[in-house]
This record gives structure tokens, C-alpha cells and sequence, in this order.
């Protein structure tokens, strides 16, 4: 006969061989003394759905009609998802993964989770060990964060979690959530030297060495079939603000906006006019685009406009030559620090990237730039123009997984 669980304080106490039976052999409960365990709701859930235990006595918690008041599955489940918020969604990825051969911990306040539930924050609901190992010998493989399908979703933070999302049929799609390594290979100097002609929303650079854009991936040729002009080059507002903030590039003159001013010879001038011009076609996120950009050049990285593919840039991390131009590898959308996904949203990206052969990757940025090295703790710079220094970046890259 199976044993029957008592519910008490949150949690089921479940006595007899419980602790050879359920912890021992696989991994459900936590022990306590002698040779009884706790269960955590999700888990007696399971255990009773699976006929491994034959009731619970539900106590004199809320729902029971009366002390010892024993019930089975479906009057358990019905009082937890009363009980416990997000209870339902819990128990359909807990049961999954089961099904999938994992031991897991549930995570929750007042519940260690396993030897390992301390390393993680509230954000973690499961942690999923190394298939075939128990909580007290496995090493943790998933730290499962579920989420509903209309639940929305920090984007700070969620590197190096699994994401377990529930839609409203309850299918369940994962997705892995890491820190991707985002410095390439493309090793190109751009000349000391460059001087253009800042238009409405790029600039030109008529005579740009062929390297430019054959070797360094800069900007895009004005060319045709019968074109006489050799070595023009349009730039865009970024790779424009860039250079200029390296020294390199100056303006010959600068058309539209306030209208027409004359040459600028001095890098930082040009800097600040083409800052101008890209806040005043795009807003802010001209400084978190930019901040991107100059973070994934010093990587050497190529940034190229995503636009085709509904992200922000596109990324080469090996550019040779442009005749032999490498796949790109990732999709990176610029996004604020407090940015919030909507599971939905977060889907269509991946699976976008993924279609076209390319990792989704968000850049977390204010845009604002800091004195001295990344992470040293520098205050933020009093001016907004000094493009030159280093800005806060969180990289997150998201993957479909099957776990």
C-alpha cells in the first residue's frame, strides 16, 4: 500500500520508508529526522498524480472541511494552485522534466532547494541536476526560471538561466539564457585620417581608401554600373559618431539639420555634430546604438545594421575581405537596463534569429559613458559626449533548448 502524505505548514510530511522510497532512490523531498521527508506542493503533487502516494491528509490548512480530511490528485492540486501562486505553471514544467529523467529541486523561500538552492535568487523556481544524479551528488545543469506565456520578464539578470515557458494551451518551450563571448577576430586599423560631408542621416566620404570598406566592413560604396567616381563611401550616423570619437574623421561641411555650416576640422567638432544629428533623427537610442557599436568594434567585431532582420545590428567576427565575407553570427537588439520581455515577444526574436542561422543577443545599456576601465566602479562622466570612454553593457544571449 502507499503511504499518505499530511500537509502541514506548506509543506507534506510523508513517514513509514518514505526516505529510502522518494529521497534516496529519486530525489523528491528533503529529509528530515529518522526516515521522514518534506515534500514541497509541486512535488507531493506529482507523486500523487503518479499513484506513488495514495492521499494527503490536508490538516487544518486552508480547504480542508475538516482535520484528517484525506484527498487525492485532483481536489490536492486544485487547494495548492489556491495555495501558491503560479502553482499550475510550476507543476507542468516539474512534471515534464521528470518525464525527461531529471531530479530536481524546487526553490522557494524557506526551502534550500537541494544542497545547491542557496547559489540562486527568487528568480530560479527548479533546479534540474545532471541526468541520473540526485540533489546531494549531481552538479546543477538547469536553474529553471518558469515563466507564463503572459508573465513579463526582466531582462536584467537572466544570464545563465533556463527559461520554462508556459502558453495558454500548455505547451512548453525552453529557452537557454547566457553571457555570450562577443570579441571576433577582424583585425583592420582605419586610416589616421578621413574627412566627409555630414547629409540628413549619414555621411559621405568621397575619397575613402579601398580598405575602408573592402577590409575594415566601413559603410557601403556609391557605386553603379557605368559610375566614373571611385572611392565614395557612405557612412552611416554610427560608423560616422565612431570614427569621429577615435580622431579619424573629420567634416568638410555638414548639410540639413540647422541647416548648412562649413568644415570642421577639429575630430571632436565633428563628434559632437554628427551626436547632434543622430539624437535628432533617433532620439536616445542613438547613444545605447552607439554605445553598442564602439564596445563590439573594440572587440573586433563588425556591426552592421540588422534591419533586415528586425534587430539592431548584425555582427561579423572575422572579416578578412568582403569577397570573402564570413556568415554573421549574431542578432543583437539594444535595449535599456530595465527592459521587460514579454514571453511572446522574447519567441518570435529567437526563433527569428534562429531561421536565419544566428544567435539572438541583447545588449542591456543606458548608453551613458563611464570614465576609465569597465567595472571599475567610475562614476558616470559629467558629459554625455565623451563617447571615447566605456559604457555599462550586460550581454544576454537566448537559445531554443531541448532539455
Amino acid at each position: 500500500m502507499q503511504p499518505t502524505g499530511v500537509l502541514r505548514d506548506g509543506a507534506v510530511r510523508v513517514g513509514g520508508d518514505a526516505r529510502q522510497r522518494f529521497y534516496d532512490s529519486r530525489g523528491y523531498g528533503r529529509p528530515l529526522s529518522g526516515n521522514e521527508i518534506a515534500l514541497t506542493r509541486v512535488e507531493a503533487a506529482h507523486l500523487l498524480f503518479r499513484g506513488d502516494l495514495s492521499g494527503i491528509d490536508l490538516g487544518d490548512d486552508e480547504g480542508a472541511s475538516g482535520i484528517g480530511e484525506t484527498v487525492g490528485f485532483e481536489r490536492f492540486f486544485v487547494a495548492s494552485a489556491a495555495a501558491e501562486s503560479r502553482f499550475a505553471v510550476r507543476y507542468l514544467v516539474y512534471a515534464d522534466l521528470r518525464d525527461r529523467g531529471f531530479y530536481l529541486s524546487p526553490v522557494r523561500e524557506g526551502w534550500d532547494g537541494g544542497r545547491d538552492g542557496a547559489d540562486f535568487g527568487d528568480d530560479v523556481d527548479l533546479i534540474a541536476y545532471e541526468r541520473g544524479s540526485t540533489p546531494d551528488t549531481g552538479d546543477v545543469l538547469h536553474p529553471v526560471r518558469v515563466v507564463g506565456e503572459r508573465e513579463s520578464l526582466p531582462a536584467a539578470g537572466l544570464a545563465g538561466r533556463t527559461l520554462a515557458v508556459v502558453d495558454e494551451e500548455s505547451d512548453l518551450t525552453y529557452f537557454a539564457a547566457t553571457e555570450p563571448e562577443m570579441g571576433g577576430a577582424t583585425d583592420y586599423e582605419p586610416p589616421a585620417t578621413l574627412s566627409g560631408v555630414l547629409l540628413s542621416d549619414r555621411v559621405v566620404v568621397w575619397d575613402a581608401p579601398e580598405r575602408l570598406y573592402e577590409r575594415g566592413f566601413y559603410g557601403q560604396p556609391l557605386t553603379g554600373r557605368a559610375a566614373e567616381i571611385e572611392g565614395a563611401v557612405q557612412l552611416s550616423l554610427l560608423e560616422a559618431a565612431s570614427l569621429a570619437s577615435d580622431g579619424v574623421l573629420t567634416l568638410d561641411e555638414a548639410i540639413g539639420g540647422a541647416g548648412k555650416t562649413g568644415r570642421t576640422d577639429d575630430p571632436a567638432a565633428a563628434t559632437a555634430a554628427i551626436l547632434d544629428r543622430g539624437r535628432a533623427v533617433e532620439g536616445e537610442r542613438f547613444d545605447r546604438r552607439l554605445a553598442v557599436y564602439r564596445e563590439l568594434r573594440r572587440g573586433k567585431a563588425v556591426p552592421k545594421t540588422g534591419f533586415k532582420f528586425g534587430a539592431d545590428f548584425r555582427t561579423y567576427l572575422d572579416v578578412e575581405t568582403i569577397e570573402d565575407l564570413p556568415h554573421s553570427t549574431h542578432l543583437v537588439r539594444v535595449v535599456e537596463p530595465d527592459h521587460v520581455f514579454s514571453p511572446r515577444e522574447l519567441s518570435l526574436d529567437v526563433r527569428l534569429a534562429g531561421g536565419v542561422r544566428k544567435e539572438m543577443t541583447f545588449a542591456l545599456t543606458d548608453g551613458s559613458p563611464v570614465r576609465g576601465d569597465a567595472g571599475d566602479g567610475a562614476d558616470r562622466a559629467d558629459g554625455d559626449d565623451a563617447t571615447g570612454t566605456d559604457a555599462d553593457i550586460e550581454w544576454l544571449a537566448v537559445t531554443r533548448l531541448t532539455p
